[in-house]
């Protein structure tokens, strides 16, 4: 039986060939989201009520539709790093895959539709 020196460990070597890349990168989404979301709430907080053509004039704009953008982006990555750690902890064998395959599909489904959508109004 062999054991994994610390070296190995640290550089993600160890046996299922990943170390600490996705516990890297959801800490560094979790603090863009930290940073993000109070910022998309008080933006998007100001234009509830407003009439529609006001909401659309705001969010044409290049700074609240970069925001919210960044947000829908950083948002759905989350997300599909934190259901995918939800899926290996309590799924497992072939279903572990297709449920894997499957909502990074609708991640990514999610962040292009808000994308386009993003998009549509600003352009």
């Amino acid at each position: 039986m062999r054991y994994i020196t610390d070296r190995k460990r640290v550089q993600g070597m160890g046996s299922a060939k990943t170390g600490t890349e996705h516990f890297w990168s959801m800490k560094v989404s979790s603090v863009a989201l930290l940073v993000l979301i109070p910022i998309f709430i008080f933006m998007f907080g100001a234009m509830l009520g407003k009439p529609h053509a006001e909401v659309l004039a705001f969010f044409s704009r290049p700074i609240p539709a970069v925001v919210a953008a960044l947000t829908m982006i950083v948002g759905f990555e989350h997300f599909k790093g934190g259901v995918h750690v939800m899926i290996e902890d309590y799924v497992h064998g072939m279903t572990q895959k297709i449920c894997i395959i499957g909502m990074t599909c609708v991640s990514y489904a999610a962040m292009a539709i808000g994308l386009f959508a993003i998009a549509k109004i600003a352009l």
